[in-house]
């Protein structure tokens, strides 16, 4: 077997799913950004995209910040250092793989 594809096998899961993907790669292009601007670009619902930053906030790849801007609750999210790692060895395996 072509070792690049081997690579397939070593994938990091938590990142491959398409709606943690969506969400990791739009992270990895800013310092940090709010719920509300990953539900308008995701198109994902509350719920789903909810689910998606929870299981990747206990995998260590994204910080969650509650607070409020004025009386609004307001949550930001932003790559860990150890998720953006992980994002960009992902970038790296894909692209070994898809010959790019």
């Amino acid at each position: 077997m072509n070792p690049e594809l081997r690579g397939l096998a070593g994938l990091d899961r938590m990142i491959h799913e398409p709606g943690r993907l969506l969400v990791v790669a739009l992270l990895a292009c800013v310092k940090e950004c709010d719920f509300l601007y990953l539900l308008n670009q995701t198109q994902l619902s509350k719920g789903n995209l909810s689910s998606h930053l929870a299981k990747l906030e206990e995998a260590g790849y994204v910080q969650l910040t509650k607070g409020f801007r004025g009386k609004i609750p307001q949550t930001l999210i932003a790559l860990t250092e150890a998720g953006r790692s992980a994002y960009e060895q992902y970038r790296k395996t894909m692209s070994a793989v898809l010959g790019g």
